[in-house]
């Protein structure tokens, strides 16, 4: 008997050996691995308690769950199940050391092993199949919203671009057929409009370089450092100034001292995008409020305007690079410069740092507001009354 069971098992071998892969290479020595592994244990086990043959069936039950687990193919968990039948019967029941099928109750076990093995075999190589799938549809829907945002970057950027350009060429045009003419007043506004749409074009190019970056490499391109939180929002305020001498700006700022992991040259970025969004469409007569506050897992930064807030039919889809008709809050103040490039960018930025952006209408202006994980949780009271 014990000749016939290693034959048939170095015949096995050979034939793996000869027809499959180097995975099924991986999985043959693993399967043997486990099985002596196991055997191992099982006989220590035995010499301290030689009656306790139900928990050496916990082991290589527990052993064909690995091997179901580690392996490519569902017969090598069957296959150990049988084999580890036949070990306990040979090597842990009575009487030892020759296979006895005659015990009472032992027909009944080897059933119950038998399919307690294989169910345990198909079940593990289920849910590790079922993962795989899942992981390969998550990889797919992240690589579609890739290619849906580069879609929707085209089309925006040759929405936003074109305005622009034509009014550089336009006032370039004019000044050019009739710098003769011109008076010195008319001649500064033409080339102060050309550097005006220059410099938004500027704006353009850093954020589609941002977003490719993002896009291209995700949340592991990101060089986060734990940053101050009220530093990298007063960068950005302080940037905006410089850009918008007429800007005003209030800030709302905690009193404690508030850091998070992040890039912040990104996170500069979506902040800039958000106050020059706010800047050119709300039509805001009072001050903008930028507001850092701050929980246990999260920053959060708010821009506040009070304008005339945001077009319903554009408020779903506002993180959307796709060029629309100005709404009202945009169309009397400057069409020339759309929205959708700037906010689908902090949506793909926020979004790489785990974080999430919003935006809501209130009952005077609008709000956009993003969230940034800490990288520790702080259990630090919040103070309701923040300095100004």
């Amino acid at each position: 008997m014990k000749n016939y069971i290693w034959k048939l098992f170095t015949n096995f071998v050979e034939r793996i050996s000869r027809t499959h892969t180097f995975h099924a290479h991986f999985s043959l020595l693993f399967t043997i691995w486990a099985m002596a592994l196991a055997t191992g244990i099982s006989s220590i086990y035995h010499h301290v308690n030689p009656t306790g043959s139900a928990n050496v069936a916990l082991i290589y039950i527990l052993t064909i769950i690995m091997i179901s687990y580690h392996t490519d193919k569902y017969r090598y968990g069957i296959i150990s199940g049988i084999v580890s039948v036949f070990f306990i019967n040979y090597l842990f029941t009575y009487p030892f050391g020759q296979f006895s099928f005659a015990v009472s109750g032992y027909p009944f076990t080897f059933m119950v092993m038998y399919f307690i093995s294989i169910l345990t075999s198909a079940t593990t190589f289920r849910m590790k199949d079922q993962a795989r799938k899942i992981n390969e549809a998550e990889k797919f829907l992240a690589e579609a919203e890739k290619e849906k945002l580069r879609a929707n970057l085209l089309r925006a950027v040759s929405h936003d671009l074109r305005t622009p350009l034509t009014s550089m060429i336009g006032a370039s045009s004019s000044y050019l057929e009739n710098e003769a003419a011109l008076p010195p007043k008319e001649k500064r506004e033409l080339v102060s409009e050309i550097y005006e749409d220059a410099n938004w074009l500027l704006h353009m190019v850093e954020n589609l370089l941002s977003v490719t970056r993002i896009t291209d490499g995700g949340a592991s391109v990101l060089k986060k450092t734990p940053e101050a939180a009220e530093e990298v929002l007063f960068d950005a305020v302080s940037t905006s100034r410089k850009r918008y001498p007429d800007l005003q700006i209030k800030t709302v700022i905690p009193d404690e001292f508030v850091t998070a992991p992040m890039d912040p040259l990104l996170i500069k970025q979506v902040l800039l995008n958000l106050i020059e969004n706010a800047y050119f469409h709300a039509r805001s007569t009072k001050p903008l409020e930028c507001t850092l506050s701050s929980t246990e897992d999260a920053i959060k930064f708010c821009i506040r305007d009070y304008g005339t807030g945001i077009a319903p039919d554009r408020l779903s889809g506002i993180f959307d690079a796709v060029p629309s008709a100005p709404s009202s809050a945009a169309s009397t103040v400057d069409t020339r410069k759309g929205m959708g490039i700037g906010l689908s960018i902090c949506k793909a930025i926020v979004n790489a740092h785990n974080g999430e952006i919003t935006a809501r209408n209130l009952t005077e202006g609008a709000e956009f507001c993003f969230t940034i994980p800490k990288e520790e949780i702080h259990h630090e009271t919040y103070d309701p009354n923040p300095r100004h």
